[in-house]
């Protein structure tokens, strides 16, 4: 019998990544599997990062705050990869009742519907900057977190509600930590798809202050990857850190994004700092890398590289999403 996988957040971008590649068959043991997946449909998601139609896809245009929509969808499923969040910084600073509302609210009715309704195993997808900001050395997973921003505190509290089931209900979750993701089919909003299509359209790109702010950056892929090794061999109760193994400054990634599009420092304009913006960012991952085996593929140059070529290569999607036209994605 076909396993059947319910994906939150599956047409954002890190999501319809996981999504299309079971699709593809891309998992092994996996590549029958009937996929769920269940999204909202915010300025985040795009029903145009999923296939049109596919025999073993379902999708679901819903809130994971509605915890009866939950417990009538999650029924029958055998796994549950929890996507679904808010989780662009700079709109947390503006309105963060929004992020703890999905952060935390959210994710505590995807826990409290998977319990209910027998689901076996469930993966919370969540980010490094619960930790807050390093000035050397890495991120173990032991590490308190010290969250900074709205959006980072509301991951954090998700993911204390995720162990919470764990310990009190014996609910079978793990926990990723990710670094910084890109790739194909992440909003223009994010630093890598905003200043390339920027680039692309002849406009300028804004850098926060000097640029020293110190990011780990990991393929979409890797990631994506490192969530289903989680979800098969992961143990219960646990948190996985995922890096991409190397650190860049916003300078440096400005720099390689100029020269792969063709441009020079005069199209780039500083603007002032955000408001607690973390300097640095570092994970240690020796622990999935030990116990589950997990490596990065993507080097950061040949990554990089092909992402800008998707954005070159797809203007339509990008330019609908980042002006407006066909606002409504459905």
């Amino acid at each position: 019998m076909s396993k059947r996988i319910l994906v939150t957040g599956g047409a954002g971008f890190i999501g319809s990544h996981y999504v299309r590649t079971l699709l593809d068959g891309g998992y092994e043991g996996y590549e029958d599997a009937e996929v769920t997946v269940l999204d909202k449909l915010t300025y985040a998601g795009n029903r145009d990062n999923l296939p049109a139609a596919h025999p073993r896809l379902t999708f679901v245009e819903g809130d994971i705050c509605d915890l009866p929509a939950l417990l009538d969808l999650f029924a029958g499923h055998d796994a549950v990869v929890h996507f679904a969040a808010e989780s662009h910084v700079d709109r947390s600073l503006e309105s963060a009742a929004e992020f703890v509302a999905t952060n935390v609210g959210g994710t505590q009715n995807v826990m409290e519907a998977a319990l209910r309704t027998g689901v076996e195993r469930v993966v919370h997808v969540s980010t490094d900057e619960v930790y807050g900001t390093i000035d050397e050395g890495s991120w173990t997973e032991e590490w308190p977190l010290l969250p900074n921003s709205p959006y980072a505190a509301s991951k954090a509290g998700s993911d204390l509600i995720a162990r919470a089931y764990w310990r009190t209900h014996g609910l079978n979750v793990s926990v990723t930590r990710c670094s910084n993701n890109y790739g194909p089919y992440q909003h223009p909003e994010k630093l890598i798809p905003r200043f390339v299509t920027n680039l692309l359209e002849g406009e300028t790109v804004p850098l926060y202050g000097e640029g020293a702010n110190i990011r780990e950056w990991l393929h979409v892929d890797d990631h994506c990857r490192a969530i289903q090794l989680v979800l098969t061999r992961g143990r219960a109760g646990e948190i996985y850190n995922v890096g991409g193994g190397n650190e860049q400054t916003n300078r440096q990634i400005t720099e390689r994004l100029l020269e792969l599009t063709g441009n020079d420092w005069s199209r780039v304009v500083r603007v002032a700092d955000r408001k607690g913006h973390d300097l640095r960012y570092s994970l240690d991952e020796s622990k999935i890398r030990e116990e589950l085996g997990y490596t990065p593929r993507v080097t950061f140059e040949e990554g990089l590289a092909a992402t800008v070529d998707w954005y070159r290569d797809n203007p339509g999607w990008w330019k609908a999403v980042k002006h407006g036209a066909g606002e409504d994605r459905r």
